[in-house]
Parts: structure tokens; C-alpha cells; sequence
């Protein structure tokens, strides 16, 4: 029971993406719908039940656990789970502790979080124009999101800025963008919007990061970097500036080959592939028995349904691999 995860491809899988809530502050267009219908109380799992799941993946293995949602500051009583994990810090069972925000809560949060453990947060953030951050979040405010940067600065909190590259959007903020993450010490990646959710707008919003990439070296002397995260992201260095750039690039070239991640869904739902449907329910197994034994017999049950990737394609102006559930139901 104490050997590592390997999936079916002879990845071992050592980071774990949990989503806390469906639920967020805000409501991105590429993210989840303005008046979304979120999950009854009943359907989530405790805060205790995570605890045992992360626990359980964390006794097989698991080195990183990333805190997704929706938004996970915004579910009630998350600090408790975040002082639970921090004892497998403490213990070296754990080597990193993190989480996704959009940073409206972070300056509520940012000093209990360092308390905790968190040595880094990624902050979700396309524009530095209030009026488009507006429009993109709908719900959002930029002022409170700087605030919360601020504070988790501060608070000597590691801050990576995350921007999804939407064309006709933010292709002009490319370079306002890098030259503030360069003043502010932020490191950025851009990421490829993905097939998930309401399609309406995605092909119109795809920008692909080649493009993107060539307009870096139109003004930067790019060098590609072998550093590795754990996540999907490939790293260059921007040689004017030091400073380093992520790509992750779902659709341009996949990164299949080396993902050594799943994703827990705040309803118990395993996603060996964030491109593929395919779930197994650990909530179920969870409420049906107290054993962590039956519970790990289930993790890899559900690992070795890894599949080597996923299918994710805008070629020929249309779009295959999309999935049905929005991004925020899975875990950012």
C-alpha cells in the first residue's frame, strides 16, 4: 500500500490538484457561465473528507498538492484545511503546498497562508485594464486583485501571474503585461484558452502561444529552459530582463508525455486528464468506508485509467476534444 503511483505509461504521479469549491467571486467568460448553477452543500466534500483524500495520495507518493476551485478562498472555514496539510509539510511527506486564486481574497489571506506553509500562490490575472479586467471577470474588480498581490507580497509569498492569451483581448497587454511582472518581480505564464464549457466564444478567443512566442522574440532574446515544475508549463528566459516566462500550450504542442498530475474535483470526482471525461468517484468510496486501505485500492484503481493524453484540437477552424463541464467544475 506505501508504493508509489505509476500510471498505465510509467509516469509516477506526484501532484495532486484539488478543487475546494465550484464556487468563485468572479465569473470569467472562459471560465464558467455569468449565472451558473453551482452544486448543492450536500454534493461537496468536507473539509475532513479532503483531508483524508489528500492524506491517502500523500501516503502513496503525492509530493505537491496544488488548492484550486473556483475560488478556493471564498469556501467557508478553508483555512482549517490549509493548517491540516501544513503537518505533512512539517512532517517532510509533503515538499510543496500552493494554491491557484484569482487574488480577490488575498488580502485577507495572504499572512495565514504563509503560516501555513504557502511559499507561492498563482495568481489568475489577463489585463492590467481595469475596464477590460471588468469585462473578462464580469463580476471582478482590478484594484482588489492588486491589493491582494500586494498583500501576499508582503507576506513573502512567491507570486507567478497566470493569463490565458485571448486574441482580439489581451494581444496588445502583451508587453505591458511582461514588463510589469518584470518591475514587480512576478514570474508569467500564458496559457492556451482550452475546449471546456460553452464554446460560443472559443475559437474567436484562441491565440496560440507560437504567435505569441514570435512576438516575444520579436523585442527579447529568448532561451529555452529545461527547468521543470510539476506542472504543464515550458519555461524560457527573457535575457534582456532575467526574467522567466511559462507556455502552456494545450493545443500547440501537448505536454502529455511527461504529466505526473490528476485532479480531485470538490465533489470527489478523480480526472486522471483534464481533456478527458473519464472520472472515477473516490466521494463514494470515501462515505462508504473509514479503511484508508479500501480508499488507496481506489486511487489506484482510478490511476491506472490514466490515459497518455488528451485530445484538445481548434485545427481546420473547428473543435475536437472539447469537454462538456466548465473549467471551474474540474479544478483550474
Amino acid at each position: 500500500m506505501t508504493a508509489p503511483l505509476i500510471d498505465p505509461f510509467a509516469r509516477a504521479i506526484r501532484y495532486l490538484r484539488v478543487s475546494v469549491t465550484d464556487r468563485c467571486d468572479f465569473r470569467c467568460t472562459y471560465c464558467m457561465a455569468e449565472h451558473m448553477t453551482f452544486l448543492p452543500k450536500a454534493d461537496l466534500l468536507t473539509l475532513e473528507e479532503l483531508d483524508r483524500l489528500c492524506s491517502a495520495f500523500i501516503g502513496l507518493g503525492l509530493r505537491k498538492l496544488r488548492v484550486t476551485g473556483g475560488e478556493p478562498l471564498v469556501r467557508r472555514g478553508i483555512l482549517t484545511f490549509f493548517q491540516a496539510m501544513a503537518r505533512h509539510l512539517e512532517s517532510g511527506a509533503l515538499d510543496e503546498l500552493t494554491l491557484t486564486t484569482n487574488g480577490s481574497q488575498l488580502a485577507r489571506f495572504a499572512d495565514d497562508l504563509a503560516a501555513c506553509g504557502v511559499r507561492r500562490v498563482n495568481v489568475s490575472l489577463d489585463t492590467l485594464d481595469p475596464a477590460k479586467f471588468a469585462a473578462i471577470t464580469r463580476w471582478g474588480r482590478l484594484d482588489q486583485v492588486l491589493e491582494g498581490i500586494a498583500a501576499a507580497r508582503a507576506a513573502g509569498l512567491r507570486i507567478k501571474i497566470n493569463a490565458v492569451a485571448l486574441k482580439g483581448v489581451n494581444e496588445e497587454e502583451l508587453f505591458t503585461l511582461t514588463d510589469w511582472c518584470a518591475r514587480e518581480g512576478h514570474d508569467l505564464t500564458f496559457i492556451e484558452v482550452m475546449p471546456m464549457g460553452d464554446m460560443a466564444d472559443r475559437l474567436d478567443q484562441y491565440w496560440p502561444l507560437t504567435d505569441l512566442r514570435a512576438r516575444l522574440a520579436a523585442r527579447f532574446t529568448l532561451t529555452d529552459l529545461d527547468e521543470r515544475t510539476g506542472g504543464p508549463a515550458r519555461y524560457l528566459r527573457l535575457e534582456e530582463t532575467g526574467q522567466k516566462i511559462g507556455l502552456i500550450t494545450p493545443l500547440t504542442h501537448n505536454f502529455c508525455e511527461s504529466c505526473n498530475r490528476v485532479r480531485l474535483t470538490c465533489t470527489g470526482e478523480l480526472f486522471p486528464c483534464l481533456g478527458q471525461e473519464q472520472a472515477s468517484d473516490l466521494r463514494g468510496v470515501l462515505r462508504a468506508s473509514d479503511d484508508p486501505a479500501v480508499l488507496k485500492t481506489a486511487i489506484r484503481a482510478a490511476i491506472a485509467r490514466k490515459p497518455k493524453g488528451h485530445d484538445f484540437d481548434y485545427s481546420r477552424q473547428r473543435v475536437a476534444g472539447q469537454i462538456s463541464r466548465h473549467m471551474s467544475h474540474t479544478g483550474g
